[in-house]
């Protein structure tokens, strides 16, 4: 019997690990083709921008492959191409210092000119590389115009038939609207075709990359369903209710060696599922380095995420705010660590928080993983009260660490987390409702087991710990998507 050949993929990604990350993306988009690698069923490549913040390191072991001017309506751009090996992957970066050459990955006037730049620019560079990829798979809005030009301008093209297109929706809210007058000559978009990027009335690019590729994947099962609601889709349930067919939901993993507290170098002493006891001296260690009272049986609550009101920062900011005679959550025997960047009016809100009870709170405006991990591996709790949430990894992480997630139920927490109360091998605590009350008692609920039902409450961590978060799952799960095109 012949031996099956792998599926090519190029993925395309505005970042990855380690080259340049804001958040959850880069890590998939690092994690994700390195898993598929190793099975060996699939050749996955990445094509991403280089930076000018992706480390000099990086830079000086990169290989020129080659250079072609990129034509973008009116525009003809120079575009260079590098290579490298890392970690099992060949990564390409997309070189223009005019687009590139900034000291953040986004958050520009002209953010739409440079990703409708980078999204041409794959297209065009596939010719000038020694790889055909059978599977183009792109993330989230800014690369959404590559399945929309591959549509409008390649597949007819010598060379560039049969090629299959896979769109990653990331988070639904974020869409790439813009106003439909600048379509020609930001975009190179005709008239004629303004239609498969309109949508009322203005430009959509989500919307052109749902009507345009071949398949759309979610980062769980569950988000798959919700963004089919109106509630949750952005205005688009529409449009992916008539695309459902192309929909699927396929539950992120995680990097299990990296995420490993029996050997992680970030904390401050490693421990198993069987010594349990140790974690401890991770909790009293943070506490000192952060100031906090040493204290190892005071519950250590910690919310790790984008500071922005749908993770949930807007219940938790009502939950501290309460007045009356139950008084508020932090006037429970509670320690808070909240920890993550994002809206300058909830970053300013918590670090004024730590000032009103220095001796129970701490806000961390940070990104940064090693301190994340040593946040993890100390606290007893990791909150995720999210109004949505796509897939969520930290309440995968906080498994890892013996650190028991109290979610909402919503998206791909629901597909992760079980409530410990409804099945005998739950691994966490879960809340309905989205509602500053019902979290709060549900944080009461997961604080009385943690003082009084310590066996319950070691039986809920070790089931955590047992859960198997990997890539190799998910890896599985995207080739055999890959192959069904």
């Amino acid at each position: 019997m012949a031996k099956t050949k792998p599926t090519k993929v190029l993925l395309v990604t505005t970042e990855a690990v380690p080259f340049a990350a804001t958040g959850g993306m880069g890590e998939v988009c690092s994690a994700l083709p390195r898993a598929m690698n190793k099975t060996k069923k699939a050749e996955v490549r990445v094509i991403m921008p280089l930076y000018e913040d992706v480390a000099f390191n990086f830079k000086e072991k990169m290989t020129f492959v080659c250079n072609i001017n990129v034509s973008l309506s009116w525009r003809n751009q120079y575009c260079g191409l590098f290579e490298m090996d890392y970690d099992g992957v060949k990564y390409y970066f997309i070189d223009n210092e005019y687009y590139f050459k900034r000291p953040n990955p986004y958050g520009y006037y002209d953010d739409a000119e440079r990703f409708a730049f980078l999204s041409k620019a794959v297209l065009e560079l596939l010719p000038h590389i020694d790889f055909k990829p059978d599977v183009l798979h792109s993330n989230d809005h800014l690369t959404a115009l590559v399945p929309v030009y591959y549509a409008l301008e390649y597949k007819n093209k010598a060379g560039y038939a049969g090629i299959k297109n896979v769109f990653t929706i990331h988070d639904i809210n974020y869409q790439g609207v813009y106003p439909s007058v600048i379509a020609g000559d930001v975009f190179g978009i005709s008239e004629e075709n303004l239609g498969v990027v309109e949508f009322n009335g203005k430009i959509n690019l989500v919307k052109g990359a749902i009507v345009t590729c071949d398949k759309i994947t979610t980062m769980s099962p569950q988000y798959a369903r919700e963004i089919r609601l109106p509630e949750f889709s952005g205005g688009l349930d529409g449009i992916l209710i008539e695309n459902r067919d192309k929909l699927c939901g396929i539950l992120n993993g995680i990097d299990t060696e990296k995420f490993n507290p029996e050997t992680s170098p970030s904390l401050f002493k490693n421990y198993g599922a069987d010594s349990l006891e140790s974690k401890k001296k991770n909790k009293v260690e943070l506490q000192r380095m952060l100031s906090l009272p040493e204290d190892a049986d005071v519950p250590l609550v910690c919310m790790i995420g984008r500071m922005v009101a749908y993770k949930g920062y807007d219940i938790l900011r009502k939950s501290i705010n309460k007045v009356g005679p139950d008084g508020n959550i932090l006037d429970t025997n509670i320690q808070l660590i909240v920890m993550g960047h994002g809206d300058a009016d909830i970053e300013g809100y918590f670090s004024h928080v730590q000032k009103m009870y220095d001796r129970r709170v701490r806000a961390l405006i940070t990104y940064n993983t090693d301190l994340m991990i040593k946040v993890l591996a100390a606290a007893d709790i990791c909150l995720m009260p999210s109004r949505t949430e796509p897939c969520g990894l930290t309440q995968m992480y906080a498994c890892r660490f013996g650190t028991v997630p109290l979610v909402r139920a919503t998206g791909g927490l629901i597909d992760s987390i079980t409530d410990c109360e409804k099945t005998a091998d739950g691994n966490g605590f879960m809340f309905e409702e989205y509602d500053s009350d019902v979290m709060d008692k549900t944080i009461t609920r997961a604080v009385s087991v943690f003082y009084y039902h310590k066996d319950e409450w070691r039986a809920i961590q070790k089931r955590g710990m047992a859960c198997d978060f990997s890539w190799a799952r998910a890896a599985n799960k995207h080739i055999e998507l890959y192959k069904s095109l």
